[in-house]
């Protein structure tokens, strides 16, 4: 059976979420995101990108570039509501549903043809969603993910394309090599540099140099390119918490060793929550003591990924239940009132050396393993 993969992009989406609360700001020029010199643009409107603003860029660069932006700090909350009711609205259509991102949504409609014209039917889901939620939302259809990802790119603004079973390698292969999946900066330059800036170029290489040049993720590399992807939609699920915790072998009341495994602890939730996509608005930190009492204290936060300010708040939890100095048998964190999101909503934040440290951190992660970076307060004390 060939598959059938529906990716939808919501158009600008804290752009539009802006627009549907102030009417005001249609058709200006909208930058969101950190709001100071030393923010970054976590959204740009199509006005803006005229100028050579994009997303990522420091947002005193784009006040330059770009003088009569309105910038906007935006609202997590908002975006999330909205993009609940989108998800909801999906998922009653489909029969697998995988949210990619807080804006970006896979189904699989394998099968769905014997009941259906798919094509007319994802159609008429992407206009029940302009429809009922007021947001822009752009469409691909295809056999695979990156195929169906990248078409919707194409689509953009506000459209739709289809792309026909057999004509995966010929749509992409005009395509700047910045189109496909996980081609990021370092990559691009990369293949500029070996004279690659088509996609085109990019298929018809050796597969062995890519792997010489980019190690297990050549391959990969030269697979999308060529419209090859298998993985599968990944039902979606809404996690609400994460957790985790440490019992001392022998009971313990040195505070410091205490506060390093926490923070060690925070370090590894807030990569986890980064790597899923997720952002946490409550943080909570528990003590068990010798006699099995156990007490909890949370707190209520603005939603983050950010280990420099999930950590401050994990240490000032864990002073304020920890006062009486008594012998300690478990300490243990927790992260709830998760949302699906993206790096991009850190950059609220407004620190963008901090946006591109977490950036470099994760890639090694990725690479090497979750240890393979850590906070010396939290390495001393992490066995």
């Amino acid at each position: 059976m060939t598959r059938s993969i529906l990716h939808l992009d919501l158009d600008t989406f804290f752009v539009s979420v802006e627009r549907l609360l102030d009417s005001r700001l249609n058709g200006k020029p909208i930058l969101v995101g950190g709001t100071s010199d030393r923010g970054v643009v976590s959204a740009c409107s199509y006005e803006t990108r005229g100028f050579g603003v994009h997303s990522g860029m420091s947002m005193k660069m784009a006040r330059r570039l770009c003088p009569e932006a309105l910038v906007i700090r935006g609202d997590v909350g908002n975006y999330s509501k909205y993009s609940k009711m989108v998800t909801e609205i999906i998922a009653a259509q489909v029969p697998v549903l995988e949210k990619a991102s807080i804006d970006e949504f896979y189904a699989d409609m394998s099968g769905m043809d014997k009941f259906f014209g798919i094509y007319k039917y994802a159609t008429e889901i992407r206009k029940k969603i302009i429809k009922e939620t007021g947001l822009p939302i752009s469409m691909g259809l295809s056999v695979n993910k990156v195929v169906s990802k990248v078409a919707a790119g194409e689509a953009k603004p506000n459209n739709q394309l289809k792309i026909d079973f057999g004509k995966e390698k010929s749509f992409l292969s005009p395509l700047s090599i910045r189109k496909i999946p996980m081609i990021g900066n370092k990559t691009y330059h990369t293949l500029v540099n070996l004279g690659v800036k088509k996609v085109a170029t990019l298929q018809e290489m050796p597969v062995e140099l890519l792997q010489n040049v980019f190690g297990k993720n050549g391959p990969e590399i030269w697979k999308r390119a060529n419209g090859i992807d298998n993985r599968p939609v990944v039902p979606y699920s809404e996690r609400k918490s994460i957790s985790t915790e440490r019992t001392f072998e022998k009971d313990s009341t040195d505070w410091r060793k205490m506060e390093s495994i926490l923070t060690a602890m925070t370090e590894k939730l807030a990569y986890q929550l980064r790597k899923q996509q997720k952002f946490t608005s409550v943080v909570a930190v528990k003590i068990r003591f010798s006699d099995f009492n156990t007490h909890s204290k949370q707190v209520k936060i603005p939603y983050t990924s950010g280990d420099h300010i999930l950590i401050p708040r994990v240490i000032e939890l864990f002073r304020q239940l920890y006062n009486r100095r008594l012998l300690i048998r478990l300490i243990g964190v927790r992260f709830g009132g998760l949302i699906q999101g993206s790096l991009q909503l850190n950059l609220f934040e407004d620190n963008l050396r901090m946006y591109r440290l977490y950036e470099a951190i994760d890639d090694l992660r990725m690479r090497y393993g979750a240890d393979c970076v850590l906070r010396a307060g939290g390495v001393l004390n992490l066995n």
